[in-house]
C-alpha cells in the first residue's frame, strides 16, 4: 500500500511502486482529468504539481510521490491562481480540441505561483514543454496574461 496527499487528501492505493502517477491518478482513483499524451514527459498533458511544481506524471513512479503534495487539474480552480487561469482560459477561448488543456492549465498556475508577472519569455519557458497540436499558443500566452492580471 502507497501512501499519498492528492488535492490535500490522504489516501492509501495498492500498487507497484514503479507504477506511473498518471495511471495511478486514472486507473486506481479514476482521476481522469490528468491525461495521458506520449508517455515520455515531452508533451505535458500529463502535467500535475508536485509540492507546488509542474511535474509530469507520465514516468514519475508513484513511489517517487509518497510524502509530497500532489495536485492535480481536479483541485486546480478551488486555488486563486488556479481559478483566476481557468478563468483566463475561457475568456481568451483557448481551447480547441481539448486534450492538453490540462496540462497546459497545470503548468501555467504553477509559473504565476512562482512568477506573478511573466515576461513573454518566462512565458515561452514556463510552457515549452506543453504541447498544443491545435496551435492556440498565441490564446495561452494571452490567458496567462489576462490571469496574471487578475491576480495582481
Amino acid at each position: 500500500m502507497i501512501p499519498l496527499s492528492i488535492n490535500g487528501k490522504s489516501v492509501t492505493v495498492d500498487a507497484d511502486p514503479e507504477t506511473p502517477l498518471l495511471w495511478v491518478l486514472r486507473d486506481h482513483l479514476e482521476m481522469t482529468g490528468t491525461k495521458f499524451g506520449c508517455g515520455m514527459s515531452l508533451c505535458g498533458a500529463c502535467t500535475v504539481h508536485i509540492d507546488g511544481r509542474a511535474t509530469r506524471s507520465c514516468t514519475l513512479p508513484v513511489s517517487s510521490a509518497t510524502g509530497r503534495r500532489i495536485t492535480t487539474i481536479e483541485a486546480i480552480g478551488v486555488l486563486k491562481v488556479g481559478r483566476a487561469v481557468q478563468d483566463a482560459w475561457v475568456a481568451e477561448n483557448v481551447p480547441q480540441c481539448g486534450y492538453c488543456q490540462s496540462g497546459q492549465v497545470m503548468s501555467a498556475t504553477a509559473l504565476l505561483n512562482t512568477t506573478p508577472e511573466p515576461t513573454d519569455a518566462q512565458i515561452d519557458a514556463a510552457m515549452a514543454g506543453n504541447l498544443c497540436r491545435c496551435a492556440t499558443y498565441p490564446r495561452i500566452r494571452a490567458a496567462i496574461k489576462r490571469a496574471a492580471k487578475a491576480i495582481a
